[in-house]
């Protein structure tokens, strides 16, 4: 059991304590806060752009991984973290960020209610309900454009992003789930309704494999299934019905050091112009890429590369700003 919980929490599905030190940015601190949901008291952190203005505000959605609490999203707990660099950017786009945090699973550490069925490692929380209320709330105490509400999540979170995308797509603009996939066992409905999704996937995902099955390193039936990312590209390509052949380009080579190029793919033309995106990160394991942000060898040891070449707050900004619901 010891071998087993430490490998679940510092490789499985996350972005563990292994990496260097960072400091925390005294300009762009999140306020953590409670509410109470279905009787459960439920964190989130919350950042609220500088200088906003009476402008409604948009609101991106970061949801962690396996084992990670919020603390360790936005850098208060000293610990490299591409996901902190998403309050940077809201003050110059002027957005709001929520970091949201799951309930403790088998392991005793934050996870994500994530539609797949043959997983059971996972918390049993309504964590739809949980977005939905946190939505209501905040939409209640701030200027908010309820017309672009976007959802981020690496790992669990971003199969967490996609089951928010099945089962609320009425309340959300768009998604982006990286090194992350569609569940292949799922207990959640078939999506049918058209919405905007991003996948940012590794090829050399030692995780969460770019061709799908039986996740964890070693792979662990406790952790259930992933469609291969193209099948899930595919999949949404065909709710979305956008074009079927997508335009391509290759990011420039930051880091000729990184492992590997990361390629775009941008199937557009879909319903009320929603559009498909896979982010190929060619040699790229189970990490955010990030220039800003990068994680240590001993980290690298265990979730293999992570790409030097694109930001990926920056990114996934970019394909949500233009969305609305």
């Amino acid at each position: 059991m010891f071998r087993w919980s430490v490998i679940f929490f510092l490789v499985l599905i996350g972005c563990a304590h292994i990496w260097p030190s960072g400091h925390p940015d005294s300009d762009h601190i999140a306020v953590t806060s409670y509410i109470t949901v279905d009787g459960t008291k439920r964190r989130y952190a919350l950042y609220v752009p500088k200088n906003a203005g009476n402008v409604r505000l948009p609101v991106v959605f970061e949801l962690h991984g396996g084992g990670i609490y919020i603390e360790d999203m936005t850098g208060e707990s000293r610990y490299k973290t591409p996901y902190k660099l998403w309050m940077k950017l809201a003050d110059s786009e002027k957005f709001i960020v929520v970091y949201p945090e799951g309930l403790n699973g088998a392991y005793g550490k934050p996870t994500w209610n994530d539609c797949r069925g043959d997983c059971t490692v996972n918390s049993d929380a309504d964590d739809v309900h949980f977005i939905e209320v946190l939505i209501d709330t905040l939409s209640k105490l701030y200027n908010i454009d309820t017309t672009r509400i976007y959802v981020s999540g690496t790992s669990n979170g971003g199969f967490m992003a996609l089951r928010l995308a099945v089962c609320i797509p009425h309340k959300i603009a768009a998604v982006a789930s990286v090194a992350a996939s569609m569940p292949a066992v799922s207990e959640c409905p078939d999506p049918h309704v058209p919405v905007s999704v991003l996948f940012m996937n590794g090829t050399d995902d030692n995780h969460m494999p770019y061709e799908g099955g039986l996740l964890g390193n070693p792979p662990d039936t406790v952790n259930g299934t992933a469609m291969p990312t193209d099948s899930a590209v595919l999949l949404w390509i065909n709710i979305d019905h956008t074009d079927t052949v997508p335009s391509v380009d290759t990011f420039p080579d930051l880091d000729p050091d990184d492992g590997g190029v990361v390629e775009r793919f941008v199937y557009s033309g879909g319903i009320d112009s929603t559009e498909v995106v896979l982010y190929k990160v060619h040699g790229g394991g189970h990490s955010a890429p990030s220039i800003k942000e990068q994680y240590s060898a001993l980290y690298e040891h265990y979730f293999n590369r992570q790409n030097h070449d694109i930001e990926m707050v920056n990114e996934v900004w970019e394909f949500f700003k233009s969305k609305r619901r």
